[in-house]
């Protein structure tokens, strides 16, 4: 169980930084959007991986699950299902007044702006 969760939280992990090392704004927030479920699946998994056993101490329980870990991933969903809506809402607002979803918009350091009609306007398009 333990490796398959660690495995599960390896390969959120790995897709979320291909993601994030895009150019275009929809993958990137995908990529924090996967970073977040393995930091909350790794939290999850920091309050023992016991199946069957009761989350809250009893007298006479040997095994038990810490509810902590729990209520912190459950926050931390509701916080970053929010924060997701207000990134996405922020994208589309640049998309729909620049026409452009690039993160990084800005020209090489070896093309010369010098107005319009310029290798840099060929450049951006």
């Amino acid at each position: 169980m333990e490796m398959l969760v660690a495995s599960a939280i390896g390969i959120l992990t790995a897709a979320g930084l291909f993601l994030v090392m895009r150019l275009r704004t929809f993958p990137v927030i995908l990529g924090t959007a996967l970073l977040t479920y393995a930091v909350n699946v790794f939290l999850f998994a920091s309050g023992r991986l016991t199946i069957g056993a009761a989350p809250i101490l009893r007298d006479g329980m040997e095994n038990y699950a810490d509810p902590l870990p729990q209520a912190l991933v459950l926050t931390a969903i509701v916080i970053s299902f929010g924060m997701t809506a207000v990134v996405v809402m922020i994208a589309l607002g640049a998309y729909l007044s620049g026409d452009n979803d690039r993160v990084n918009d800005t020209l090489p350091d070896s093309v010369p702006s010098t107005g319009p009609g310029s290798a840099s306007e060929e450049v951006r398009k």
